[in-house]
């Protein structure tokens, strides 16, 4: 579990999240969250579920982590990423409405880029919804840079992707 300090809940003042590891048990608070995101991948339960149903030797790996509430324990965002050698995607992120634009985001995705480097991973890629402006600006910030795009990609509403690659090495 990572500690760090972000700017939540709307205080001025640093406050303490913890980065952990998810698990089956969060699911429900993760698709609560993910709900409440109309820009974040919706996946069913199932789909959720089979996350932690993988087995060993199927040759992806993925990395599902939550940002939680050090205080509360509450849940306060979340990331997906696959692994598929030498790459990783990031399928979903989402922060918790009244939590974005402190931090959170960042939190996540640099663990992210840390996990990538230490299994050796040589990029991240991602898609995101082209009106997203914030999440643009946040991968920019980041390091990643805009590699292409997919036409159609997103439906309800419809929306075109534009893909964004970190190179690593």
């Amino acid at each position: 579990m990572l500690q760090a300090s972000a700017k939540t809940l709307g205080r001025e003042d640093s406050h303490i999240v913890n980065i952990r590891s998810a698990t089956a048990a969060d699911i429900p608070a993760v698709i609560v969250l993910e709900r409440e995101c109309a820009t974040a991948a919706h996946w069913t339960e199932e789909q959720y579920q089979q996350i932690f149903d993988r087995r060993e030797g199927d040759g992806i790996e993925r990395l599902v982590l939550v940002v939680e509430d050090d205080t509360t324990s509450s849940l306060l965002g979340f990331l997906i990423a696959q692994h598929v050698h030498p790459e990783w995607e990031l399928e979903n992120i989402v922060v918790a409405s009244g939590c974005r634009r402190k931090g959170l985001g960042t939190l996540l995705l640099e663990k992210l880029v840390r996990h990538a480097r230490e299994t050796n991973g040589e990029s991240v890629f991602l898609e995101v919804r082209e009106s997203n402006q914030s999440a643009r600006a946040l991968y920019g910030k980041l390091g990643f840079r805009e590699s292409g795009g997919r036409q159609g990609y997103y439906a309800n509403p419809a929306e075109d992707a534009v893909i964004f690659q970190l190179d690593l090495c």
